[in-house]
């Protein structure tokens, strides 16, 4: 993959110029082993952040918990988020006091997916309706993993789950193991299932060790996913900083999505021990939207991981926020109803990404409120997260019981 690309305009260079130069020019950029940290490592290796005065140091993480906990502390000035993640230490919740954080813009949608372990598919547990019979016949309960607990892996464990009438904090046990070590987990019958980006879906399958039981776009099409995360202090301290570092991740994340040749050389490169150190026949197929789920299928999907999309993908949408915090309060994990608005309004950084994007003429939807429908028929519109969190007929009482309630 060379550094010539078809965005390099001298003209950008006019923007990081005098007062708009960068404060800070070598940026600490923390990501994780997963096919969705491409816009970034591309960013960081292949020319879209010189242009802006920026150095961008790229730092693999271990473990979300330790990202989270360097990016408190300063020893990552930014990275790959998880909304969740976020969210959760804005609001104090999870273990950490509260920081005030910030979500500079969308880095994928789409492209997770929930997996089931080989001796359940042995006998028979290959859909949702014989995972819930299992479930609910069975004397020992199920485990499975998630990323981290506030993250949207988590979350989209808990509304699949739900949405198939098994209720994810009574009917299974839920555990937390970092996206690389789920094969691994899985392979040592420690997990009977997980929730995760790619390319580990694949990679279960790809060893046998596993199949996919449903997408993360199968629940809800063009969810958001990853972000470009912060805390708030390093957004007021270095504003030039921030802004030239989201332009140059959106010049990737456009360069990415531009083509099947840019798809291909993009997960050619982040396939690399240094980065997600997986096999590329394990990344590619899901980068370009084929897929095959272990248990006979084969789709070419309709709502593929992406990077752009012409924008839609990147713009921190008002309503994504919410809908992170609406779960976080159905299933116990705030305790009250928080000021939604006022706390989205707080860490997306709408302002900032749209100063970015045009400057660089990129559409820029017209409001930071998207509608979707997911998999249980709900319309998610963010006109009234607070009702919309108390209208599910499962959730939780955010009490020490945790006890079902049904509506």
């Amino acid at each position: 993959m060379t550094d010539a690309h078809p965005h390099s305009r001298t003209d950008r260079l006019a923007w990081v110029a005098g007062s708009d130069a960068p404060e800070k020019s070598v940026i600490n950029l923390g990501f994780m082993a997963l096919t969705d940290s491409a816009s970034l490592i591309v960013a960081a290796t292949q020319g879209f952040a010189q242009p802006y005065g920026l150095t961008l140091n790229l730092q693999r993480q271990a473990s979300w918990a330790t990202l989270r906990d360097k990016l408190i502390s300063g020893e990552l000035d930014a990275a790959q988020g998880l909304y969740g993640l976020l969210y959760a230490v804005h609001l104090g919740i999870g273990g950490t006091p509260p920081v005030d954080m910030a979500v500079l813009m969308g880095l994928a949608q789409n492209g997770q997916s929930i997996n089931l372990s080989q001796p359940l598919q042995a006998r028979g547990v290959t859909s949702s309706e014989a995972l819930r019979a299992h479930v609910h016949q069975s004397s020992a309960k199920l485990t499975f993993a998630q990323t981290f607990p506030t993250g949207t892996h988590a979350m989209w464990l808990n509304y699949w789950l739900a949405s198939q009438g098994i209720h994810p904090l009574e009917d299974v046990n839920s555990v937390v193991v970092p996206p690389s070590q789920m094969v691994a987990h899985l392979q040592a019958g420690r997990i009977d299932g997980f929730c995760a980006g790619e390319p580990w879906g694949a990679q279960a399958i790809g060893e046998q060790q596993g199949f996919t039981l449903a997408t993360s776009q199968s629940i809800w099409p063009d969810h958001p996913e990853k972000v470009l995360g912060c805390t708030r202090a390093f957004v007021e301290e270095y504003p030039n900083t921030a802004r030239a570092l989201v332009m140059a991740v959106l010049e990737a994340s456009r360069f990415i999505d531009e083509s099947e040749e840019n798809k291909r050389s993009s997960a050619q490169l982040i396939c690399g021990s240094d980065y997600v150190d997986a096999p590329l026949n394990s990344l590619l197929p899901r980068f370009l939207g084929q897929y095959e789920d272990g248990n006979g299928h084969a789709w070419l999907d309709q709502q593929p991981l992406r990077f752009f999309g012409n924008g839609e993908v990147n713009m921190p949408y008002l309503s994504d926020g919410l809908w992170f915090m609406t779960q976080f309060r159905r299933w116990g994990l705030l305790r009250s109803d928080p000021d939604y608005l006022a706390v989205a309004q707080q860490v997306q950084q709408l302002e900032l990404y749209r100063q970015a994007a045009s400057q660089l003429g990129i559409a820029i939807p017209a409001t930071a409120m998207r509608s979707s429908t997911l998999i249980d028929g709900k319309l998610w519109d963010g006109s009234d997260p607070a009702g919309y969190a108390r209208s599910f007929a499962l959730h939780a009482l955010s009490d020490a019981r945790q006890t079902l309630v049904s509506r």
